[in-house]
């Protein structure tokens, strides 16, 4: 299985057999075009996914030493993401699917998430609560078994990648603001501020006030010193952020009933929450942020579109 994905600001291409096994997983990051704006910038994003797409899947079949007549089936995100980003990887897929007449599995970004635990050499089994943390997305989610899941929750506002990025802004650090937070927070103390933890109904989680407590917290403070505290306010914003997650989590876990649980996505990297459950079963590492094995791990359990019905498939920015 061929995977693609273009979902945001990642152009990745990755290759896995039926039973799992990876033998190639290529991302090309944008992360230092974006750099500059702070941010994503859509229409930057797809014309670099444009120059990318091709040479990503070349090196991807050639790591995995395979041609396209050797695949059974192409797999690519179809949303959900930026609209523009999505497109270049679905014609991409199209063509390298309907040039071969193999059949296309269009994937649902999030499940691509959670199929990152599915993998050799230890692929988790359902049924478990999984905490998807990335930066456009923040959910609880029931799976049961491995063609889905059902939503318990999800952030009102921000998500949580989203609210690291703003508080590294506010923080004046890089982007992605999630690594330079993660990396600036080692030096500081997480209890010199205290930042409130949102309690909203049910399940969902609330980052925006944090946000503003961060926003007033540096306003008040004298340049001089906030510099000279920055590393603390660091540590005490991603310790705010890392108990709404983990709190909410063991929270679903415990109404639901299930005593396994997952946690995957970008801020699943975060190595304060990988600290903080250490008893969860983790996304690894190189999956955690936006990939193609993910995505071709998760067309293993989704439904194919057969050729040349695929050539009609639109892709979409938000969940339905």
């Amino acid at each position: 299985m061929l995977g693609v994905e273009t979902s945001c600001d990642e152009t990745a291409a990755g290759v896995v057999t039926g039973d799992g096994r990876v033998l190639a997983n290529v991302v090309a990051s944008q992360a230092d075009l974006h750099a500059r704006y702070g941010g994503v910038v859509p229409e930057v994003a797809s014309r670099r996914h444009l120059e990318l797409v091709a040479p990503v899947v070349t090196e991807a079949l050639e790591r995995a030493n395979v041609g396209l007549e050797d695949l059974d089936a192409v797999a690519v995100t179809r949303g959900p993401g930026l609209i523009g980003a999505l497109l270049v990887g679905l014609s991409a897929a199209k063509a390298l699917a309907w040039s071969r007449r193999l059949p296309l599995v269009p994937v649902n970004h999030l499940h691509g998430h959670v199929a990152s635990l599915y993998l050799q050499p230890d692929p988790l089994e359902p049924p478990f609560v999984c905490l998807l943390a990335s930066g456009g997305h923040t959910l609880l989610l029931e799976v049961r078994d491995r063609s889905g899941f059902d939503v318990l929750g999800s952030t009102l506002d921000d998500a949580a990648g989203e609210a690291f990025d703003k508080g590294a802004r506010l923080l004046g650090l890089g982007y992605p603001g999630g690594a330079a937070i993660d990396r600036l927070a080692r030096e500081g103390d997480p209890e010199a501020f205290s930042f409130p933890v949102a309690r909203v109904p049910g399940l969902d989680f609330s980052f925006s006030g944090l946000k503003t407590a961060l926003l007033y917290t540096v306003r008040d403070l004298e340049p001089e010193e906030v510099e000279h505290r920055r590393a603390d306010l660091a540590a005490s914003y991603q310790r705010a952020i890392v108990r709404a997650l983990v709190e909410r989590t063991l929270e679903a876990a415990e109404k639901t009933g299930l005593e396994r649980i997952a946690v995957v996505g970008g801020v699943a990297a975060n190595s304060e929450l990988r600290g903080a459950m250490p008893d969860a079963a983790l996304a690894p590492l190189e999956l955690c942020t936006d990939n193609a094995v993910m995505i071709a791990s998760a067309a293993r359990f989704s439904p194919t579109v057969p050729y040349p019905g695929y050539l009609a498939l639109d892709a979409y920015a938000t969940a339905a």
